[in-house]
């Protein structure tokens, strides 16, 4: 891995209010668009918390952004822990390949690490990058293409579907769906609170357009709402034929029965022809759902959630195990580099739960960071993380099969928060 040395030339530091907008200005260069940079800092600033707000400055001038919010990530064992959701990263293109990045990231995990956050978590838009600051892809999402044309299920729906407007009491009930859900989905976060005025349409954002779609909330037999979806439509006509396209945002359901009648609901609707459901989790139960299980398509699978152990024998302890296990791990971040550490800890894993502590016994197995990361949900392999994050060494016979085998869960993490 190729070291950088850092720029001392460059300030990183916590940006202030009445900084928002040259941030704003900065991170559109980055990111190749032009923000209304104005209108977007008047909007932000009285949600975002400003001591999670780094800049790299230049004199004056910021060269480079790193933001991160406070969130709650769900555990296997259905544990959960505090982490860091970074967005909105980047540098100015001309100020590339001179340790901004890494000195942002540097900063923000250490006071991530200050605040007793466990995790921090992101969705990479490039792949190579953030390897090398200790993330793994831990969350693997995929997209779902239903054909409704003549679709049947082998089951009928149970309770009600009701089409709503937006409104807050249905952003509420929405959201006490989702928090439900979440509690035992790992891989799973929570939500900011103002979010879901923007997920149905009550708020503006300058970032883009502000959603104009449909809401459909399911009530089961005593009248509760245990389920919803909500989605958009685009037009679409083949030989004289309407052949609309469905998007679908979300689907979140508390059971079986809200989660195959909000399918059914979607699929009798007329005028469409397929209905698009991205990020959703590729064990998606829809094609059991269905007499045809080729109706429903699976694409476009890849990485989503990606992970970071800021604080690793807390967060080994806080997850459940589906095995017994005992094992040393010492967990190497920025191998190579000046800035090398290792964190050597004892975890000793099983049914009823873990507990990990810091060690100075021999180690069983030492890896990167981000490979641990990568197999922390259970949804990626550690043999495998281990391939694209500089191998492991293994000190006792076994050792890697045996924490191979101790991180997997039966059930794959997800998560269909995008941030």
């Amino acid at each position: 891995m190729k070291t950088q040395t850092a720029d001392p030339s460059f300030d990183i530091r916590l940006i202030q209010p009445d900084e928002t907008v040259a941030w704003f200005d900065a991170l559109g260069t980055a990111f190749l668009e032009r923000f209304d940079s104005a209108k977007i800092a008047q909007e932000v600033r009285p949600r975002w918390d400003y001591w999670r707000i780094w800049g790299a400055f230049e004199g004056d001038t910021v060269v480079g952004c790193w933001r991160s919010w406070a969130t709650e990530l769900t555990l296997p064992g259905s544990g959960r822990a505090p982490g860091s959701a970074v967005t909105t990263v980047g540098v100015r293109p001309t100020h590339r390949r001179r340790g901004i990045l890494s000195r942002m990231a540097a900063a923000d995990h250490a006071a991530s690490r200050d605040r007793g956050e466990t995790v921090a978590l992101l969705y990479a838009a490039e792949y190579p990058i953030y390897g090398r600051f200790g993330y793994g892809p831990a969350v693997t999402h995929a997209t779902w293409t239903l054909d409704p044309v003549g679709v049947r299920f082998h089951e009928a729906a149970t309770g009600s579907v009701e089409l709503v407007k937006p409104s807050f009491e249905v952003a509420e009930s929405m959201r006490a769906v989702f928090d439900a859900w979440r509690l035992r989905q790992p891989g799973e976060i929570s939500r900011r609170e103002y979010t879901w005025q923007y997920d149905v349409g009550l708020l503006e954002s300058g970032w883009g357009p502000t959603w104009k779609g449909f809401i459909a909330l399911h009530r089961d037999a005593a009248g509760a709402v245990d389920g919803y979806v909500r989605y958009r439509a685009q037009e679409k006509w083949t030989k004289g034929q309407p052949r609309s396209v469905v998007e679908l945002d979300e689907l979140h359901a508390l059971t079986d029965a809200a989660y195959l009648a909000l399918w059914q609901f979607l699929a009798n609707m007329d005028w469409v022809g397929s209905i698009k459901a991205e990020r959703r989790s590729p064990a998606e139960r829809l094609p059991w759902l269905l007499v045809n299980a080729r109706a429903a398509d699976v694409s476009g699978t890849g990485d989503g959630l990606w992970v970071k152990l800021i604080d690793v024998p807390g967060a080994l302890a806080a997850r459940g195990y589906e095995r017994e296990g005992a094992l040393v791990i010492e967990s190497v971040e920025g191998r190579g580099t000046s800035g090398e550490t290792r964190t050597r800890v004892a975890l000793d894993a099983n049914l009823a739960g873990a507990t990990c502590k810091p060690t100075k016994r021999a180690a069983d197995l030492t890896l990167d960071v981000a490979a641990l990361s990568a197999a922390y949900l259970g949804g990626t392999r550690l043999r495998d993380a281990i391939l694209a994050n500089g191998g492991a060494d293994e000190h006792r016979r076994g050792a890697l099969a045996e924490a191979d085998a101790l991180f997997a869960t039966l059930d794959p993490p997800w998560c269909s928060t995008f941030f």
